[in-house]
């Protein structure tokens, strides 16, 4: 499971085994099929090529089995431990023994380049045999520590999945040459912070998975460390003692992978500190930076400290000032957002809150999907929330999905997260079942108060808000059944057997089960129109239309009328018409409806500023589409937040 808290004494949660869950129908289980089918082995294509990625083919002259030089990024061994959890995740849930036996390879592979010491990072390998560097750890964007927390993490996926400690003896090997890394650091005060801290979560999950001490106790002094360092940086989070963060600053992926692995060693060892620092850092990411569509770090290039030109940074990727967020620039880079629910999903694992899961189903459901094309061989690096037809400024990545990036971090990110989402579906206390994302599935369970069942969740939702709970093969005893009543769901009802109750939205509501137990929770997924805070300068006066937990969005083929989207507007009173259509051959849940266009005068278009006639709004159709299926039709305009025009149609 993603992260195994059923040990941990601050976590009031825990997973349930991905053997014990599976998605049977729906979104989840059709973005499943095709991760599997196609996304992995299009990856592995990639990995394996040598003049693609040049990955595996690194290890390999790390091995001494290859000649050549090191060539690709420098987090690629790190990218490909990521697509091994999707590997494996995939080839246990399709029995694909075939990738099995690969995997097993590949592990094999790793322990032959690995030094004696434990050292794992083809760079400096390479560089050393060849006697012509780089350094170990002389340049904290090489990513070595970074890369070798993803293969903690995998390694441990690995062992639970398989049950094979090859990948996990490779994890424990270099889980002690950096241990020899960090107490030296500490003895000698030279201390540098580890970009992109995977590495937190990874020792944390090999603690969990071996049992051993000795992991937690690197994890913590890890953590303590970031103090230590001389001269730090926003945009490394280590400019402030750890323990005085109160806001989300700085490179937005170094950001969530951060909290989230402080959130795995709160979940441990309970400091209190950290818990304050936790809970203010994350109400501030989702009070004040976070994009509608969940997207995190709103910007290519930001300073910080804000607004102090005599005092400032530059820092990349980052989160901004609060209520920065551009729709046309927006960088939302798909790792941050996937660090996003990696937090989420702990948070909601330390404390149960509806909230905590709300955020992470929006994260996964429009940004992160959206990061990914529906043939499941595309993918995006960052993530607007609108696209013009052409700019007068370059961008660093290009604005449409590409099958290679040459930064390569987050197709197999994203491929292990989707992979994986049947893991977010429920989590248990010692009496009880609580509902993450809803979707059909089913799942076994067996709690610490003896009752053991499977519970079978019948829906079309995220499309549908009508979702049944079924009880089958119970032994008899019963359980509380806690389920999620998202935030936006005013209106919400459970009926239990011949009695309809009325649901507060935001909240948990509970129901005791037992054998042969069923009930219909109905979520209101109509549309509805949102608007932002005011102090959101780009999105004041305008709204985007949301249904469920899914946001909608406009493409130039969806408003064939309009030679351009920016000269329509949302009327005050829309009426929408569910439909669907297909796209890449699958079925898209859409909605019509009437917009009002501008018909400005030809000479007005190009001018920075004209005069407003009101009287040359007329009505057009168009079609909205949930946003993570845009970019699937070639080049155009999208957009997500629609002027309003504050009269009807």
């Amino acid at each position: 499971m993603i992260a195994d808290t059923a040990r941990s004494p601050y976590a009031k949660l825990s997973g349930i085994p991905y053997r014990d869950v599976q998605w049977t129908g729906g979104l989840y289980r059709e973005r499943f099929d095709t991760v599997a089918t196609v996304t992995v082995p299009h990856l592995q294509r990639m990995f394996e090529d040598k003049d693609i990625s040049h990955v595996v083919e690194n290890f390999r002259i790390a091995a001494g089995e290859a000649p050549g030089d090191f060539d690709g990024t420098v987090f690629g061994d790190g990218d490909f431990y990521k697509w091994m959890e999707a590997a494996v995740y995939t080839a246990v849930r399709t029995d694909n023994q075939a990738l099995l036996d690969r995997l097993e390879e590949y592990i094999a592979l790793f322990s032959r380049a690995q030094q004696p010491d434990g050292y794992l990072s083809t760079k400096q390998i390479i560089g050393e045999k060849q006697g012509k560097g780089p350094m170990r750890q002389g340049d904290i964007n090489d990513f070595e520590v970074y890369n070798m927390g993803h293969m903690f993490t995998s390694a441990c996926l690995y062992y639970r999945l398989t049950g094979r400690d090859s990948f996990l003896k490779v994890a424990e090997k270099a889980a002690g040459y950096l241990k020899h890394m960090y107490e030296e650091a500490a003895r000698t005060g030279e201390v540098k912070t580890a970009v992109c801290p995977s590495h937190y979560m990874g020792l944390i999950e090999l603690y969990r998975t071996t049992g051993k001490q000795e992991y937690l106790d690197l994890a913590r002094l890890a953590v303590q460390l970031r103090d230590s360092v001389k001269n730090g940086l926003d945009d490394n989070q280590d400019r402030l003692p750890l323990k005085q963060h109160r806001k989300i600053v700085g490179h937005a992926v170094r950001a969530n992978y951060l909290y989230a692995g402080l959130t795995d060693l709160y979940m441990e060892e309970g400091d209190p500190d950290y818990r304050t620092v936790l809970e203010s850092v994350w109400a501030h990411l989702t009070a004040k930076k976070m994009y509608l569509t969940g997207g995190c770090g709103a910007l290519y290039n930001g300073a910080s400290p804000y607004g102090n030109f005599f005092h400032h940074q530059l820092v990349h990727q980052a989160y901004g000032y609060e209520y920065q967020l551009p729709n046309i620039t927006a960088y939302n880079e798909t790792c941050a957002s996937l660090g996003g629910v990696f937090w989420a999903w702990r948070m909601f694992l330390m404390s149960p809150r509806v909230s905590c899961m709300d955020m992470l189903e929006r994260m996964l459901l429009n940004v992160n999907m959206a990061g990914i094309s529906l043939n499941g061989k595309k993918f995006f690096y960052e993530n607007m929330l609108e696209r013009a037809r052409s700019l007068d400024y370059e961008l660093l990545w290009g604005q449409e999905r590409t099958e290679y990036i040459t930064s390569y971090c987050c197709p197999p990110n994203l491929a292990r997260t989707l992979a994986q989402t049947a893991e977010y579906a429920y989590a248990v206390d010692a009496d009880g079942v609580w509902t993450g994302l809803y979707g059909a599935n089913t799942a076994r369970f067996t709690l610490q108060s003896g009752a053991a069942f499977t519970l079978c969740q019948e829906t079309d939702y995220p499309f549908d808000g009508a979702i049944r709970f079924n009880v089958l093969e119970s032994n008899g005893l019963p359980f509380t059944l806690h389920l999620r009543v998202p935030g936006w769901a005013q209106g919400a009802t459970l009926t239990v057997g011949d009695r309809a109750l009325a649901l507060k939205p935001g909240e948990y509501t509970e129901v005791r089960a037992e054998k042969d137990f069923s009930c219909a929770l109905q979520l209101p997924v109509s549309p509805r129109l949102t608007v932002g805070h005011g102090m959101i300068e780009e999105d004041r006066g305008r709204a985007a239309m949301e249904a469920g937990p899914l946001v909608y969005c406009l493409e130039s083929p969806d408003a064939p009328e309009a030679d351009t989207l920016q000269r329509l507007l949302m009327p005050a009173h829309p009426m929408f018409e569910k439909t669907s259509f297909s796209l890449e051959g699958r079925s898209v849940t859409a909605y019509e409806t009437t917009l009002l266009m501008r018909e400005d005068p030809a000479d007005a278009q190009e001018a920075l500023y004209h005069t407003l006639n009101s009287e040359t709004l007329r009505p057009v159709r168009a079609r909205l589409i949930p946003y993570y299926a845009w970019d699937n039709r070639g080049m155009g305009e999208m957009l997500i937040w629609m002027p309003l025009a504050w009269r009807e149609v």
